[in-house]
């Protein structure tokens, strides 16, 4: 980036000085595990032995290939388990092997949206506005009825409801309400829900049910709501202290500065669609930035990056963010470095020197002089080796799967038809993440500190005076 080199040799040296308390250390020789280490650490370790050899052009060699095989096949045995298995893995199994679970969670994908329209079709027909406005009789009754039961969506109720209005013989003789009436009872919301709850009524798709809901609370409840909001408010807290403690850095080297530069932070820097470039699946919005005034002492509040963060409040979630914050630097990269970019933030605007922001990259060594993550998680007594996305890719092959199923069935399964997977890891750029995990996620947890240790080293300039 484009500060001055006294001004970058200070930043480094003080970046350098953080604890990294996520760190993760090489994998050599001495790395591998007991035989009793959990199986997802071992297949980490693996998988790594089978990168570093195609690294060097070398096949992975037949230990190898059977370790992945046989420590693949006990990470699906465990996550199996009727108890303390994988509920969310378990119930993809069944809707792999069951085709009508299949076609159950395909349905329930889209019940709530057919009960929407549902309701939306019976108003058309039953509002209660229109109703007041109609003197009482027998239908005036009914058609409020369907009103009622339609607001729970019930396919036989709302049916049940339709037959009887048909049946009156002045709704026969109203033409326009027989035929609203038609395609209601024939609606393709209503023959899904039908077969809705139909479905629900065979063995396999109870148990679906049973592993969803041990999940966790379904959408859109009162449950899943509460816990929506007490996760929103986990990461507002965290990046209330990385911002708190990034401003300490820009308070610090004001302080090492002696006023020959300004520094200030931003919070919630938003990247402008002036900035050329694909935005697709990048990061569009940063949660603080450390600036420096481009010249020091000027009056015109042009600015340049020093350094980007983004606050997390758990390790997965830095591990999953990881890809499109790539994709975030790239695109601040394509700026014109002759051109000043207006940014919004909570602070206000604030314009940024393209160069600055051209001079980005996502090299090892730049991500670490230019991105920090801020996460507030405990260091794990011990750290997962296999991150959650490449754990989840691996049991969901189709190979895993259908060795999952067979374990299901109360068939034996043998290692050996796991091939398919190790076959893929090593030729299939769909599974180059998976393959280079390990080398991603030491990269991700270098990139990783804490608030307190972020503060520890800024000190606070305010103390320092």
């Amino acid at each position: 980036m484009s500060l001055p080199d006294t001004e970058r040799i200070r930043l480094d040296a003080l970046l350098d000085g953080i604890v990294r308390r996520y760190r993760l250390t090489e994998i050599g020789a001495t790395s591998w595990p007991r035989d009793a280490a959990h199986p997802a650490t071992t297949l980490a370790l693996v998988i790594e032995q089978a990168r570093a050899a195609s690294a060097c052009g070398e096949a992975p060699d037949a230990a190898c290939r059977l370790r992945f095989l046989h420590t693949l096949a006990h990470l699906i045995h465990d996550a199996m388990h009727p108890d303390s298995g994988d509920a969310a893995f378990q119930a993809m199994v069944l809707r792999h092997r069951t085709a009508w679970v299949g076609e159950y969670a395909s349905l329930l994908a889209h019940a709530a949206e057919d009960r929407r329209r549902i309701r939306t079709d019976v108003a058309a027909i039953a509002h209660p506005a229109k109703l007041d406005r109609a003197p009482a009789s027998v239908r005036r009754g009914l058609l409020a009825h369907l009103h009622a039961v339609a607001s729970g969506a019930l396919p036989a109720d709302v049916r049940d409801a339709v037959q009887a209005l048909l049946a009156l013989p002045d709704v026969a003789a109203d033409a326009s309400l027989r035929e609203a009436l038609a395609r209601l009872q024939h609606s393709a919301s209503l023959e899904r829900l039908d077969r809705l709850d139909a479905l629900e009524q065979d063995e396999r798709v109870r148990r679906y049910r049973a592993l969803s809901d041990r999940q966790g609370p379904s959408p859109g409840s009162a449950q899943a709501i509460e816990r929506g909001a007490q996760s929103r408010a986990r990461g507002a807290s965290v990046e209330a202290l990385a911002a708190e403690a990034l401003g300490a850095l820009a308070r610090r080297l004001d302080h090492l500065d002696a006023g020959r530069a300004e520094y200030r932070i931003v919070t919630s820097l938003r990247v402008p669609a002036t900035i050329p470039g694909s935005a697709a699946r990048a990061k569009s919005e940063w949660d603080a930035v450390l600036l420096r005034r481009a010249c020091p002492g000027a009056a015109a509040a042009a600015w340049d990056v020093c350094l980007l963060v983004e606050a997390k409040s758990s390790v997965d979630a830095v591990a999953t963010d990881f890809p499109r914050l790539l994709r975030g630097v790239r695109l601040l990269a394509c700026a014109e470095a002759d051109v000043e970019y207006a940014f919004g933030t909570r602070e206000g605007e604030v314009r940024l020197r393209g160069t600055s922001l051209a001079a980005l990259r996502t090299d090892e060594t730049a991500l670490r002089r230019s991105i920090l993550y801020c996460c507030d998680a405990p260091a794990e007594s011990a750290m997962r080796l296999l991150n959650a996305a490449a754990r989840m890719q691996l049991l969901t092959a189709p190979a895993s799967l259908n060795f999952a199923a067979r374990l299901d069935q109360g068939f034996l399964a043998e290692p050996v038809e796991l091939e398919p997977v190790w076959k893929e890891l090593l030729s299939s750029p769909r599974w180059a993440t998976v393959l280079n995990q390990y080398p991603m996620l030491r990269q991700v947890r270098e990139l990783m500190v804490h608030p307190h240790d972020l503060l520890a080293v800024a000190g606070d300039a305010a103390d320092s005076r």
